[in-house]
């Protein structure tokens, strides 16, 4: 595996010496180095003598129980990730230590598949606690060349890929579409100790069921009709370096489920294929989803939410980093111009103004594509606003619309997506596939959101009736 090779040390903390020895032999197993404590006391005082990744306790013990022991060690190390094992007579106990910091608890008897995922989820956690802690000095910040902004909001994510990137924890990347999530997991990839190894991207919503396993996991000759040759998948393509899994939303319950097998064994098996291939990869994942949601809707598997949801990243809109906007408009310019072969080398001033205030519902994707068509309609070295989409455009004209009554209501963010949705329909002929693309949107998008517009029009007619 890339990165430290340190072993974990976990403190076993429990009065009952069987389940103690127990836990540490298969710890043991796992590659973990496990030191017994039998009591809350003697836990306490183990912290304080030495370091430690992760501390397992019990909530009932003779000399002082896990509940206090947990309140003494977490103001020893406030860091330090303490899980509490607790029979379902306890659990408001456990709740409660949660509210009050500690990382997770585990009812008993332990389920091992559980108890190893969660371990595993507070080491990772430790790991990049331990990145931020380091003083100032010690930090390598992160300079991108692809990650254009210095917003408050996008400073925020820099320093997160900071804490993030050297570790080997599993990140998700939340986010609207169009926000940058693939350009933060190349960050992070790029900042980590597998830099020089693969960085191998798969979107989840780009393929049927069938061919997505094909494509993550690989197929042997013959698998399926057209498998003339065997192929190796993704995952075994990545094995030393990190797989970006995004659009992870979309994938459903039967591809979640091999998924999660692969992020807890590191091991699968081609389709058709009955050999078990270890790999050793990172994975980062990217959804525009609430995933947190999508489990309490049923949609997306619990286990592996909470596999994948180690650290996340959350990517800002593009409205909530309006300062950025000049600074990504520059870059675009130039990036297309040279692209295209155009002489554009400046944008004036009501134009720069018009694209500062536009709120930019399909977020950087959306700037970039007004930009890419401005460059390219424009035959002169300004980018003018006569070259920019009509739904900007007919924002702006709006905008400097006044009568002496009353002031003219600035429109709303839905106000402004609906109609430049609408269209770019009308001017693609109602080719929603297209319309998707130039709007920087994927079509299931697109039929979610027109979707939406049918519903609040009916809506809108049955109190008007």
């Amino acid at each position: 595996m890339a990165g430290s090779a340190r072993q974990v040390t976990i403190l076993v903390v429990d009065d009952e010496q069987v389940h103690r020895f127990m836990l540490c032999s298969m710890f043991r197993e796992w590659g973990w180095k496990c030191v017994e404590a039998d009591d809350g006391q003697t836990a306490v005082a183990a912290v304080e003598k030495g370091s430690y990744d992760a501390v397992l306790m019990d909530v009932r013990m003779a000399r002082m129980d896990g509940i206090a022991a947990f309140r003494r060690i977490h103001e020893l190390d406030p860091a330090l990730p303490v899980v509490i094992m607790t029979a379902y007579s306890s659990v408001d106990a456990a709740v409660d230590a949660i509210k009050h910091g500690a990382h997770d608890y585990l009812t008993k008897p332990l389920d091992f598949d559980r108890l190893r995922l969660t371990l595993q989820r507070a080491l990772d956690h430790h790991q990049v606690a331990e990145k931020k802690q380091r003083p100032p000095e010690e930090q390598t910040p992160v300079i991108s060349s692809s990650i254009i902004g210095s917003s408050p909001a996008m400073a925020e994510v820099l320093e997160m890929i900071s804490y993030v990137a050297p570790t080997e924890a599993t990140v998700l990347i939340t986010g609207q579409s169009g926000t940058g999530k693939e350009l933060v997991a190349a960050e992070l990839h790029q900042n980590s100790e597998r830099s020089s190894e693969p960085f191998i991207k798969v979107n989840c919503a780009a393929l049927a069921e069938s061919l997505l396993e094909s494509e993550l996991f690989g197929h042997e000759k013959g698998a399926f009709t057209g498998a003339d040759r065997k192929r190796e998948g993704k995952f075994v393509q990545a094995d030393g370096g990190t797989l970006f899994l995004d659009e992870i939303g979309e994938t459903s319950q039967a591809m979640q489920v091999k998924l999660l097998r692969v992020l807890q064994e590191q091991e699968l098996e081609r389709v058709g294929g009955e050999d078990t291939i270890q790999v050793d990869v990172r994975i980062i994942a990217a959804t525009n989803r609430d995933l947190a949601q999508e489990v309490q809707d049923g949609n997306f598997r619990e286990d592996l939410y909470y596999r994948l949801n180690v650290v996340t990243v959350e990517v800002p809109p593009l409205c909530e980093r309006h300062g950025d906007i000049p600074l990504l408009v520059d870059h675009f310019v130039r990036k297309f111009a040279e692209k295209n072969r155009r002489s554009v080398t400046r944008v004036t001033d009501s134009c720069m103004k018009l694209l500062s205030s536009y709120p930019w519902p399909g977020n950087v994707r959306e700037l970039e594509n007004a930009i890419e068509r401005g460059v390219i309609l424009m035959r002169g070295d300004e980018l003018t606003v006569k070259s920019l989409p009509l739904p900007i455009q007919k924002l702006g004209a709006e905008s400097r619309v006044s009568t002496p009554s009353a002031a003219v209501r600035p429109a709303s963010l839905q106000e402004v997506e609906r109609l430049m949705i609408l269209e770019t329909l009308e001017k693609t002929g109602g080719n929603k596939s297209e319309a998707a693309r130039q709007l920087g949107i994927t079509r299931k998008t697109l039929q979610n959101k027109l979707q939406k517009y049918e519903e609040q029009s009916g809506n809108a007619d049955e109190e008007t009736s």
